[in-house]
């Protein structure tokens, strides 16, 4: 008997996170001998737990189709942990009560570590509790940190808007480094992991173009091989530009640019490492700056998204139900690198218990010597991910994107649920 499936956006959204929620719904819409209809959390994790709940089955198939392009989280997606199964066993208990009343024998959770770990308790606590529900991670990050997966739907698009970003920039900068600015600094992603930092390497060809200097998560701040660094790149190009991820850290672990404050995760609240890093080049250099922090705009740049990107998103989507349909449980999809050059991909899947809560950082073969650049390794496995374009409708100079109707589901508990 065909059972109905909840989805779920978790975490920081992506330009391509909606293209794999089209692979699940329209997925799913194939194999209605065993998924009836697919119903979304509103606000992600959150509308399951408060029993708000978004009935897909109502949306036209040029609206599915149309999420494809569209970027954000078409369903709502929020930052809140569930916490570990002996700390707080009784929001996963409701998670299940919510899925019991609207019979819901599927569960696809759509994010980064720590949803894969939420996925993953969930299959055991149904285990625990004699309901049975099958629960498929999908992987999902502008940070590209998940681990095994060789890389996660989301980051080959900030890394082509980045990359594409510097390179415009720094033309900008060269044009007025005679009589006006030095220097340019950019500021993205990565709290812990450098990968986006690293896709701006892509912007130049030869050791002499933009970026001069990137900073890594994974390599300790060095103020005065840095300073060195920018001094050298003015004295002989007459300008620098810097991409700096907001991760970086001094020697002793702390966070240039940590804000004192924490997310519903636990982690630490950062952003204005590019200011941090500008100050230092002002009172020790002297030179005229500008900065920038690509902030939502990288994640959220799907009029330049990478198709190679877009494409993989649906297929982890669509997989995901393939490989519920089919029996496989607590498992995630995982994007597999066959060759690089011409790049080859093909999907495979892992457990959850290999992924959930770990971090995959940036591997040392991929940073120059130095610490302030990408080797041609790096170079080798981030080109093919930017490559090609998917470009959404237009429609007077404006990019066409689709609003769902989401369509409440009427609730079927009568006890609300308090979130902490």
């Amino acid at each position: 008997m065909a059972k109905n499936a909840f989805y779920a956006q978790s975490g920081g959204v992506t330009a391509v996170i909606n293209a794999t929620a089209c692979g699940v719904i329209e997925t799913a819409r194939q194999h209605t001998d065993k998924i009836s209809k697919v119903y979304a959390g509103r606000n992600g994790i959150i509308g399951a737990l408060t029993e708000d709940l978004i009935d897909t089955s109502v949306e036209p198939e040029e609206t599915i189709a149309g999420l494809r392009h569209t970027p954000g989280g078409a369903f709502g997606s929020a930052r809140y942990k569930l916490k570990g199964l002996d700390e707080n066993r009784r929001e996963y208990e409701r998670l299940i009560e919510v899925f019991e009343a609207h019979d819901i024998g599927y569960f696809f959770y759509n994010g980064g570590g720590d949803s894969m770990d939420t996925a993953h308790k969930v299959s055991q606590i149904g285990k625990t509790l004699g309901f049975e529900i099958t629960c498929i991670g999908i992987p999902k990050t502008v940070d590209n940190d998940l681990p095994i997966t060789d890389v996660c739907p989301g980051f080959g698009s900030v890394a082509k808007y980045v990359a594409i970003s510097t390179r415009e920039a720094a033309l900008d900068t060269a044009s007025m480094a005679k009589t006006s600015t030095k220097v340019f600094i950019l500021e993205v992603m990565g709290r812990h992991a450098g990968w986006i930092a690293a896709a701006a390497g892509l912007a130049g060809e030869t050791p002499s173009d933009a970026p001069h200097v990137i900073l890594f998560p994974e390599t300790p701040f060095d103020e005065q091989a840095f300073l060195s660094r920018v001094k050298h790149s003015v004295d002989k190009h007459e300008y620098c530009v810097v991409v700096v991820s907001e991760g970086v850290q001094h020697p002793d672990g702390r966070f240039l640019a940590d804000a004192g404050t924490r997310d519903a995760f636990g982690h630490a609240q950062l952003g204005g490492v590019a200011v941090t890093i500008a100050e230092i080049i002002k009172s020790h250099l002297g030179y005229k700056y500008h900065y920038a922090i690509a902030d939502y705009l990288q994640r959220s740049a799907r009029h330049i998204a990478s198709a190679v990107d877009v494409e993989q998103a649906y297929a982890v989507g669509k997989h995901a139900v393939e490989l519920a349909v089919n029996g496989h449980n607590a498992v995630m999809p995982t994007i597999v690198r066959e060759s690089d050059k011409p790049y080859r991909w093909s999907i495979g899947h892992v457990e959850l218990s290999r992924v959930a809560n770990r971090e995959k950082k940036m591997p040392r073969s991929f940073i120059s010597r130095d610490g302030f650049a990408i080797t041609p390794t790096g170079r080798r496995y981030l080109k093919p991910l930017i490559a090609g374009e998917d470009y959404p409708p237009y429609k007077d100079g404006l990019p066409c994107y689709v609003t769902p109707k989401n369509k409440a589901v009427p609730k079927r508990l009568k006890e609300p649920f308090v979130l902490r």
